[in-house]
């Protein structure tokens, strides 16, 4: 059982792992410098846990110790306890879950590890906001593909606001990143896997159709046969790249109505990956 330990002082060096969550930069030196990352709220640092995540510490804030001294007491680190005050100047926005749990992160495991025997990929690129990696994330195993395959320069799914909107799915979807942005597809399309590009051009081949089999033809993206598919998405901005779009097997698109002419990246992901899921099980 862990004792929880007050803390009256936001500049405290005991919760130096805390500091200033909401400053993207600031974390990402100081998340890499000491390998971790931060969870929000009971159910999320449940699942870390439960995901094999070691815990370095847990802040609490005094107003909600009661309701959550099963968590305190089971946390195998030092238990930190502020009043939501302190917890605010600390993080920089007010800690509505009332807990904050600072956990070691474990190596990623090689792209070739992921992908070997996966039926059912998304691979990210250049996605820069975490929102939308996290909720891709959700889409991911809500859906039951199997792995997420992230180019060099995509958003930390380990960063909180991405743990937090994916409800801890980041925990339980096998991902890896690409250590080649130019080359890394040829990777994935030699461990047999065809490649779709999901795009807004006009030139797209719409997604219904691809899944409906008018594109099935061999080596020609949606395969009739159940064979290994790859979505691939873009960044917010403009989307896939050239590069990318160019060696992917197909180009797909959601067809839109009115003048909306695409929607956000992780609104596609979940439309895309609903529609590809039956049709890759064969």
């Amino acid at each position: 059982m862990t004792s929880p330990v007050p803390v009256d002082s936001a500049d405290d060096p005991r919760l130096t792992d805390y500091v200033r969550l909401t400053d993207v930069h600031l974390r990402r030196s100081l998340e890499a410098v000491h390998g971790l990352f931060v969870a929000e709220g009971e159910l999320v640092i449940r699942r870390a846990i439960g995901a094999g995540y070691p815990v370095r510490s847990l802040l609490i804030t005094s107003d909600r110790l009661a309701a959550l001294a099963d968590l305190a007491g089971g946390c195998p680190g030092p238990v930190y306890v502020v009043a939501p005050e302190i917890a605010q100047r600390l993080t920089g926005y007010r800690v509505h879950r009332g807990a904050l749990a600072s956990m070691q992160r474990l190596p990623l495991p090689p792209v070739g590890e992921v992908i070997r025997g996966a039926r059912r990929l998304v691979v990210l690129e250049d996605i820069v906001d975490h929102t939308n990696v996290g909720a891709i994330f959700r889409c991911v195993a809500a859906l039951g593909f199997d792995a997420v395959v992230l180019a060099p320069r995509c958003a930390d799914p380990l960063y909180r606001r991405s743990v937090r909107v994916s409800m801890g799915a980041v925990f339980a979807v096998p991902y890896a990143r690409l250590e080649d942005w130019q080359e890394g597809l040829a990777r994935i399309r030699a461990a047999g896997f065809r490649l779709l590009a999901l795009t807004p051009a006009a030139d797209a081949v719409p997604i219904g159709e691809a899944v409906a089999g008018a594109h099935a033809l061999p080596g020609a993206g949606v395969p009739a046969d159940g064979a290994p598919l790859a979505l691939l998405l873009g960044t917010e901005g403009d989307g896939l790249s050239a590069r990318w779009r160019d060696q992917a097997d197909l180009s797909v698109r959601i067809p839109l109505s009115g003048e909306v002419d695409s929607l956000n990246v992780a609104s596609a992901a979940a439309i895309a990956c609903y529609l590809l899921v039956g049709r890759a099980d064969g």
